[in-house]
């Protein structure tokens, strides 16, 4: 009997691999590989490397091939590594677009090819040929940060007036839009009520975007803003979308007294809880930011690559949010948990997000 079951278990794991199903990343051909690529912004920030690390980890250890490339932030050089991928023969693609708007040719060809398209965290837009959608809950992320300024500044208690600055993320990365919107709905009804007055005046999505999410950019403004508007008065907190923007909008505040000879530091949120800004947390500086567990969300897009490779639908669980100008493509919206310095170490250390000695 024992010998009859072996066999059958021989029996049984000889047809899966002829089948090609043995391992996600086998086609049904002779159990040939599945090629993926990954094509990820840009490698200046650290959620990107760790996003792209993180998919290329799942996806190979489920068996695929994977070519992972990043564009520096060049829209030109996205295109031209998509167009490679496309020629290579890739299976399907995962996008982190540069600029949301500027890939309908190329994902015309991959159309053609018959080549699945997951966009990864930055919606695609103007194109039908967009197959599923992996992100955070973006709006909630707002909401999280103009939520934050609203507690600790005690204006439910009806404390203020308070001075808060306006920044936004980039103007091409359709998120900046949900996350800039979030937080407007909480801070207006302040800002309208005059217990947040915004000095500069800058309050519209495009007096206050930031493009290509630039910290430098972002210490430019800040600088600016101090210069003309604050000589006679102090700024009590500024809405930041992003941590590298929250780093250049710190640069600047302490390069004009704040933070040294009782001149306090304002609020400053944050968004991905980079290394940089959960030290300046630790240090006191930057105040808030929001942690978006890539881990989590490279495993919901490489499930659905998962899926779309098998012929299967993938999970979702929202079909309404993200119109793409051409389609509401459906989406998987992951969960973002707002950090400070109360919780940072439950948050990400507990999580083995970070190590202590990481954050030393």
């Amino acid at each position: 009997m024992k010998g009859f079951v072996r066999f059958a278990s021989i029996l049984l794991v000889g047809s899966l691999l002829v089948s090609g199903v043995f391992a996600n990343g086998q086609q049904a051909e002779g159990g040939k590989q599945y090629y993926v690529g990954i094509a990820m912004p840009t490698q200046s920030s650290q959620r990107w490397i760790q996003d792209g690390g993180n998919m290329k980890k799942i996806l190979e250890g489920r068996g695929y091939k994977v070519d992972l490339q990043y564009a520096e932030d060049n829209i030109d050089a996205q295109i031209a590594q998509l167009e490679n991928m496309i020629t290579k023969g890739v299976n399907c693609l995962v996008i982190a677009s540069i600029d949301g708007e500027s890939l309908t040719n190329v994902l015309k060809k991959a159309a053609a090819a018959k080549i699945p398209v997951i966009a990864y965290d930055r919606l695609i837009r103007n194109s039908p040929h967009v197959d599923y959608y992996a992100t955070f809950d973006n709006y909630k992320v707002g909401v999280q940060q103009g939520g934050y300024i609203v507690e600790k500044l005690g204006l439910k208690q009806g404390k203020g007036p308070f001075n808060i600055e306006i920044f936004a993320g980039s103007p091409d990365d359709n998120n900046a839009y949900f996350f800039y919107n979030g937080a407007m709905d909480q801070l207006n009804p302040y800002i309208k009520s005059g217990k947040l007055v915004v000095r500069s005046g800058q309050i519209e999505f495009a007096k206050v975007a930031t493009l290509r999410w630039d910290g430098a950019t972002a210490q430019q403004r800040m600088d600016n803003i101090l210069t003309a508007y604050y000589t006679s008065a102090n700024v009590d907190a500024v809405l930041s979308p992003y941590d590298g923007i929250s780093i250049g909008i710190l640069s600047a505040l302490k390069s004009s007294g704040y933070g040294r000879s009782g001149k306090k530091l304002p609020i400053v949120t944050g968004q991905d809880a980079e290394l940089p800004s959960v030290k300046s947390i630790i240090l006191g500086e930057q105040t808030h930011t929001v942690f978006k567990d890539t881990r989590v969300l490279a495993e919901k897009a490489a499930n659905m690559v998962d899926a779309v490779l098998q012929g299967k639908p993938a999970e979702v669980n929202d079909t309404k949010t993200y119109d793409n100008g051409v389609k509401v493509v459906p989406s998987y919206l992951c969960e973002p948990v707002s950090v400070d310095i109360t919780n940072y170490k439950e948050v990400l250390i507990g999580s083995g997000y970070y190590t202590e000695a990481q954050l030393k």
